[in-house]
C-alpha cells in the first residue's frame, strides 16, 4: 500500500512541475497508467483528452488550447491564427489550435482540442520558432514576423484581410523589425505579394 501511496505522490509531484502529463511520461519514469486512473477516479486529476492529465484546480490561460496541444504532438509549432492570438496581434480568436508540422508527418490523433493542421516544409517549417512555457508546458511558437510571412503564405485559408491587420499592427506596434518581416517574406516566397503593401504602410 505504501508503495502505490508512493506512487501517487510522485505523479502529483511531477504534474505540479510540468503542468499537464502524459501517460507517456509516466511509463518513463516507470509509472503504471493505472495510479493515473485511480488518481482521476479520487478527483485528484483531470483528464484532458487523450493519455493528458493536469491538477483539477490549475490555473487555466487564454492560451490552454495550445499548451495542450504542445503537450500531445511535440514537434508541433503554433502558427497562423493562434500564433497571432498568441502574440497579441490583431483581433482574431480562433475556435481551434493552429499547428504547423512537417509535410511527412503522420496526422495527429488528437479528440481535444480542436486543431487545425497545417503542413510545412524545409525553412518555412524549421526558421522563426520561439519557445515559450505555457502552463508549465513547452510551447513552440512563430515568431510576430515569421507568423506574418505565413498569413501572406496561406492567404487563402486565413483571409487577406487577417494577413494585412496582422502586418499592419506589428508594424505600428513595432513588434518586429521591416528587415526581419523582409526575411520571413523571402522564406515564405511571399516578396512579390508582401511589398506593395510593406511600402503603402511603411
Amino acid at each position: 500500500m505504501k508503495g502505490h501511496n508512493n506512487k501517487k505522490k510522485q505523479i502529483l509531484e511531477l504534474v505540479r512541475d510540468l503542468g499537464i502529463v502524459t501517460t507517456a511520461e509516466m511509463r518513463s519514469h516507470g509509472i503504471h497508467h493505472e495510479y493515473l486512473r485511480q488518481l482521476r477516479a479520487e478527483g485528484k486529476l483531470v483528464r484532458l483528452g487523450r493519455g493528458r492529465y493536469m491538477l483539477p484546480d490549475a490555473e487555466v490561460t487564454a492560451n490552454h488550447g495550445m499548451a495542450l496541444a504542445a503537450k500531445a504532438i511535440p514537434k508541433s509549432v503554433m502558427c497562423l491564427l493562434s500564433a497571432l492570438r498568441f502574440h497579441e496581434i490583431g483581433t482574431q480568436a480562433p475556435h481551434e489550435v493552429w499547428i504547423a508540422i512537417d509535410r511527412k508527418a503522420a496526422r495527429p490523433r488528437v479528440e481535444y482540442p480542436k486543431l487545425r493542421v497545417m503542413r510545412f516544409s524545409g525553412k518555412a517549417l524549421s526558421e522563426g520558432i520561439e519557445k515559450h512555457t505555457v502552463e508549465g508546458v513547452s510551447v513552440k511558437v512563430y515568431s510576430p514576423a515569421k507568423t506574418v510571412a505565413d498569413c501572406f503564405k496561406y492567404r487563402n485559408k486565413v483571409g487577406l484581410d487577417v494577413a494585412l491587420e496582422a502586418l499592419r499592427d506589428v508594424i505600428r506596434n513595432r513588434r518586429c523589425t521591416t528587415d526581419e518581416l523582409w526575411q520571413y517574406a523571402k522564406v515564405c516566397r511571399v516578396t512579390n505579394t508582401v511589398r506593395p503593401y510593406m511600402e503603402a504602410i511603411v
